[in-house]
């Protein structure tokens, strides 16, 4: 049932933007509407959603375990509506500026990613856990997610506990690294 009510509000809410968007093109001139690129954007992702829709339902009936692709292009209607003008306008700000903190960004992954690979290395084979029991900085992948963590400071102080526990000392490489 759930899957059926998603698809038809879905259905639904196409169906307004493409009367928007047929609206909108009673109302412009043929060839304006036509060199708008916003609006084959829109055209093109409603009718991306409506055949991934239709694939997804057919193979919903088979039982064959699928996902919805086409979930990526929503924002795209967000985006070039003509009430948008300010989201544009914004993503165009954060697309110019890119480009001035890509090196503040690959140096920032730089030194997690080093000070991921020392942390494996200091703490990989002390058998640590953390307080729920679970292995403490023995996979590389998730030493980079928790000291990600540890640099959001949203769980600062129980990423680098287990290894305060062990020995104080420690505590200069978590200082450093922050």
């Amino acid at each position: 049932l759930s899957l059926q009510a998603t698809s038809v509000l879905e259905v639904l809410c196409l169906l307004v933007f493409l009367g928007r968007l047929t609206h909108f093109a009673k109302v412009t001139l043929h060839n304006v509407f036509w060199k708008d690129t916003k609006n084959i954007c829109i055209m093109v992702a409603i009718l991306l959603s409506l055949i991934d829709l239709a694939v997804y339902g057919v193979l919903k009936l088979y039982d064959v375990r699928s996902i919805r692709w086409s979930r990526i292009v929503r924002p795209i209607f967000l985006i070039n509506f003509a009430e948008s003008r300010q989201i544009r306008r914004a993503f165009r700000s954060i697309r110019n500026t890119l480009p001035e903190i890509t090196y503040v960004f690959l140096l920032f992954m730089f030194s997690l990613l080093m000070f991921s690979l020392m942390a494996l290395k200091l703490f990989g084979e002390r058998n640590l856990q953390t307080a729920e029991g679970l292995p403490y900085f023995r996979n590389y992948l998730e030493i980079v997610f928790d000291l990600y963590v540890l640099v959001t400071t949203a769980n600062s102080p129980d990423v680098m506990m287990p290894a305060f526990d062990l020995s104080s000392w420690y505590t200069l490489f978590f200082i450093t690294f922050v």
